[in-house]
């Protein structure tokens, strides 16, 4: 080692003695030029190799090599499938079917709480599920409704499920409704593919027009309405902003109108308003047929007081809350048969005897609306045949359904300051009605010629 060393110290100890010239100098900038380009052509010779066998994240070496799509999405690509459900089949049993444990399937009906109506899977419609190239399961997607999806997806990485609600974004457009009853309002409105409007109406006019009754054929009504689509798709009905129904010579009208302070609600022509009535009636029925008072009972043959208004309609009538307030009973009661007592506001309560059956909407303890479906008409209970016993308590004491109907009116309407701007809305409402053409032309250009209007 120390031979091999003594040599080059001795060179160097020459070369260091040696004086440099511009001769020396040349020679020295070639000899490390040349060692530079050697080192540089050593490494891109071994870069190069490296990209030769260089191979991207889809397994592609260079620009101009093809992929194969076809091998691609044969072996590669989730599968998606759609199915019916068929008569008797549950979420629970599809899921099975699908490969999912009893543990996940717990798991995710402990998640669909609240986001999942059993009443809208039906036999007949349809479901999607993917699974991944292997056939694991990754989702499960159905349509609940025209503008809600439920998805239930499976996460590969974790095995944790994730609920979610698509929600489709609809479209509001104005239509226009307009004709004569050949026998009822509801079907009129059934025939022509509008029935969602006749639950709005009844509770517009509930004051005024008994829809069993006052409405015969030959009854002439303009509806001015607004409608959901989605695309090309009817969806539902929006809001009523403009309904006129001519029973007898002065027709009963209904208009929306929002004040300045952003308040809405519906008033007739005079701006007299429709939601103020404390009570409306409890049912839509074809004559009374027992009065509050004294009177001989039809079974008992004895005469004695009757705390309320018999109302005869046939079994199964819907009836009606006939305002806000609490249901404070629901059950058997005697000779009263079913019944429900629902609390209102200023010491009113109202009782509704002899029903056939109760809305699953009214349960005891919850709190109902004005004109929402609390019971049927029946006849259970000591009774000789069908109809409602409607009655009124107002500070513990038994009023007449008829008169408290009344006098619970109230005639609160459009404030003076705002009577201009509210002739001025019904104004423009009025005329869509009367000129319905010109509606419909604009409707058709807004909308691509997808006109929703019904004349």
């Amino acid at each position: 080692m120390m031979n091999v060393k003594k040599p080059f110290f001795e060179t160097w100890k020459r070369f260091s003695k040696t004086k440099i010239t511009k001769k020396h100098v040349g020679l020295i900038t070639v000899i490390a030029a040349s060692a530079v380009i050697s080192v540089s052509g050593l490494f891109l010779l071994s870069f190069s190799s490296l990209l030769d066998s260089y191979d991207d994240e889809l397994g592609i070496t260079e620009e101009s090599e093809l992929a194969d799509i076809e091998d691609e999405s044969s072996k590669y690509s989730n599968s998606l499938t759609e199915a019916t459900i068929r008569k008797g089949q549950s979420l629970y049993s599809i899921l099975v079917d699908e490969g999912l444990t009893p543990h996940e399937i717990h798991t995710i009906t402990e998640q669909l709480r609240g986001s999942f109506s059993v009443k809208n899977f039906r036999p007949g419609k349809s479901y999607f599920v993917e699974k991944d190239p292997s056939g694991q399961f990754l989702c499960f997607t159905y349509q609940q409704s025209p503008s809600n999806v439920l998805h239930v997806q499976k996460k590969p990485e974790s095995g944790k499920f994730n609920i979610w609600l698509e929600t489709f974004e609809y479209q509001s457009r104005v239509s226009t409704l307009t004709g004569t009853i050949s026998s009822t309002l509801a079907a009129e409105l059934q025939q022509r593919k509008r029935y969602g409007l006749i639950s709005q109406l009844q509770k517009l006019f509930a004051y005024n027009i008994n829809f069993k009754r006052d409405i015969q054929p030959g009854t002439a009504y303009n509806l001015l309405f607004e409608e959901k689509w989605l695309g090309d798709e009817f969806i539902g009905i929006g809001n009523i902003l403009a309904a006129e129904i001519f029973v007898g010579r002065t027709p009963s009208t209904a208009y929306r109108f929002t004040d300045s302070n952003g308040n809405t609600a519906y008033y007739d022509v005079n701006g007299k308003s429709l939601n103020s009535s404390f009570f409306i009636n409890p049912c839509n029925y074809s004559r009374i047929s027992s009065r509050f008072g004294y009177r001989t009972h039809p079974i008992l043959r004895k005469r004695h007081f009757h705390g309320g208004v018999d109302f005869a309609a046939p079994r199964g009538t819907p009836v009606y809350a006939v305002a806000d307030g609490k249901v404070v009973f629901r059950g058997r009661k005697g000779a009263a048969g079913n019944m429900i007592t629902i609390a209102h506001t200023n010491g009113y309560h109202t009782k509704y005897l002899h029903l056939s059956r109760f809305s699953a909407n009214a349960r005891y303890g919850s709190r109902v609306r004005q004109g929402q479906v609390i019971g049927y008409v029946g006849s259970t209970g000591r009774s000789t045949g069908p109809h409602l016993d409607f009655r009124v308590i107002h500070n513990g004491k038994p009023k007449n359904p008829l008169v408290a109907l009344k006098s619970a009116h109230e005639t609160k309407g459009v404030p003076k300051a705002e009577m201009d701007n509210f002739l001025a809305q019904i104004s423009v409402l009025r005329s869509k009605l009367e000129y319905r053409d010109v509606l419909v032309s604009r409707l058709s250009a807004a909308s691509s010629g997808h006109s929703s209007t019904l004349n």
